[in-house]
């Protein structure tokens, strides 16, 4: 039976500041669902709060994967049951080579009670699985010699989690706008990589205002958020109608939530 992450009646805020007003949705290994939505419209926010960022508070609701609550635990042990994030704009971390951050996050992943410095994957297991990994992305194996991000371009980033998602074999990934900032050349290859590794044991959530992504991974599913809740679901046709018309109309079909659209943004300007 598949796993199923489910996400009930999420209210989410940062600072004193309520971003997710009730988010309700489900998400099953195999599917891909696709989350479209303007600026502002909270998005990352969900992505964030599904993985325990600490800046983001959950006041309401529940997430759960298998009917094990998520709410209280830490990123840590949220990756270990099985989520990951690939991030819109990945960090740096100058003398980590790649190679050996993965094989640290392999390890912890798989091996969740190990001690610091011990349990870790064995090398020549590791070596060979990562070669492979590689070579079936098209990637060049000195990648992996490489400082984490350390003067990547932002398709080489964009490929590093990619990477990072092969080796890692979550559950569930969520893509936060994976495709912000690259040239079509770059999204092809981010795109093909994710079709490779898409299948029956991964569901994946695809956060983003374009359709490029989208194109080499149809969504079963696509959702649109405004003012912090999911106003309409569809197929793959309404991903191709807001990429045509934008969000014109869905604001026509939801006056409430266009409003508080509105609202959110005139409160941001007054602030700013």
């Amino acid at each position: 039976m598949s796993s199923l992450l489910k996400i009930s009646d999420l209210h989410v805020s940062v600072g004193e500041t309520p971003i997710l007003r009730g988010v309700s949705l489900e998400i099953r290994q195999g599917e891909i669902h696709a989350l479209m939505g303007p600026n502002g419209s909270g998005k990352s926010t969900l992505a964030y709060a599904l993985v325990g960022h600490p800046k983001y508070e959950i006041t309401g609701g529940s997430i759960e994967i298998d009917g094990s609550p998520l709410n209280e635990l830490d990123p840590c042990e949220r990756a270990r049951l099985g989520l990951f994030l690939a991030f819109q704009y990945p960090v740096t971390i100058p003398g980590v080579k790649v190679s050996d951050f993965l094989r640290h996050a392999v390890s912890n992943i798989r091996n969740p009670n190990r001690k610091e410095g011990e349990g870790l994957i064995p090398m020549r297991e590791f070596r060979k699985e990562l070669k492979s990994l590689m070579e079936e992305l098209g990637m060049d194996t000195d990648f992996a010699r490489r400082y984490l991000n350390e003067g990547f371009s932002g398709g080489e980033k964009k490929r590093m989690e990619i990477l990072q998602l092969a080796m890692l074999k979550p559950k569930f990934a969520i893509l936060d706008e994976t495709d912000s900032g690259l040239d079509s050349d770059a999204v092809r290859v981010v795109s093909e990589g994710l079709r490779k590794l898409s299948g029956p044991q991964m569901g994946v959530l695809i956060i983003t205002h374009h359709e490029r992504l989208l194109e080499y991974n149809v969504p079963q599913f696509t959702h649109v958020m405004l003012a912090g809740r999911i106003v309409e679901t569809g197929d793959a046709a309404l991903a191709h109608e807001l990429h045509n018309h934008g969000y014109a109309t869905v604001r026509e079909r939801h006056p409430q939530e266009a409003a508080e659209e509105q609202s959110r943004h005139e409160a941001a300007v007054t602030a700013g």
